[in-house]
């Protein structure tokens, strides 16, 4: 069996930047064990599959270690296989997700998704991720992730966290992040339970983020960015209940898997 298969830089302005996902479009489902066995092989963060279906695509995302319910940059990843290399020439995308229906569409050279905004609750867990991440918290919040608010951009970017006691958790990962002089906040995503120790930049914690920072800064749209080692820009908005957030995308490879 041969599939293609496309490396793209999410959230990215030119190869090297942002996050790179894995891209292999199906004709029909694989055996999840496959499905599996590839995302593990490519050992990125996420390997994107999708399935041509009656409205659009049904997709799924896959890190080295297991399945997820949300990825932003693998969607927008295969939202740039299908506009630029697939020759799809509707003006927007469906998905059918395990997080419902996500829509991406192209803005000049930018790709749009529309994802659903995600609520936030206050915790009291200021001592335990002290303990965790090293530098005292200024609050902390629970969503699909722990939101973790630090004083300043300099703190957050010397966060040296333990792993092994992230892996102990029982949310998905731990977003760390501040208000920024050159942004208005920056992030750090924290996911060693799904094989990752620090996701390079994450749509799906932005869908979190925007909640929280709608209510601190007192406005919907925002510039941010992931300060990652590769690091990302993330133009996002929280619109009611949804989070539209704008990106870039750049392809890094193009091969066959046989298998």
């Amino acid at each position: 069996m041969k599939l293609d298969i496309y490396q793209i830089d999410a959230f990215a302005n030119k190869t090297f930047e942002g996050n790179p996902a894995a891209v292999v479009p199906l004709e029909s489902w694989l055996d999840d064990e496959i499905l599996q066995k590839i995302a593990n092989e490519n050992n990125l963060s996420e390997t994107a599959y999708f399935v041509k279906n009656d409205k659009g695509y049904d997709l799924r995302w896959f890190t080295p270690a297991d399945e997820v319910n949300m990825c932003g940059h693998a969607t927008l990843a295969s939202a740039f296989v299908l506009f630029n290399e697939l020759d799809f020439k509707e003006d927007k995308i469906i998905f059918d997700t395990k997080s419902g229906e996500l829509i991406v569409s192209k803005e000049g050279d930018y790709l749009v998704m529309d994802f659903p905004a995600l609520e936030i609750e206050q915790i009291d867990l200021l001592d335990k991720f002290e303990s965790i991440l090293g530098h005292r918290p200024i609050e902390v919040y629970k969503s699909m992730d722990y939101i973790v608010v630090f004083e300043d951009e300099e703190i957050l970017a010397s966060i040296n966290p333990d792993m092994r006691a992230l892996k102990e958790l029982d949310l998905r990962g731990v977003i760390a992040t501040s208000k920024s002089t050159n942004y208005d906040f920056v992030s750090r995503f924290f996911i060693p339970s799904h094989g990752i120790d620090e996701d390079p930049v994450t749509g799906s914690a932005h869908t979190q983020l925007v909640t929280y920072w709608s209510g601190v800064l007192g406005k919907n749209s925002f510039s941010a960015k992931q300060i990652s080692k590769r690091g990302g820009e993330v133009l996002c908005e929280l619109n009611g209940d949804r989070c539209i957030m704008k990106g870039k995308a750049v392809k890094y490879l193009e091969g066959v898997i046989k298998i």
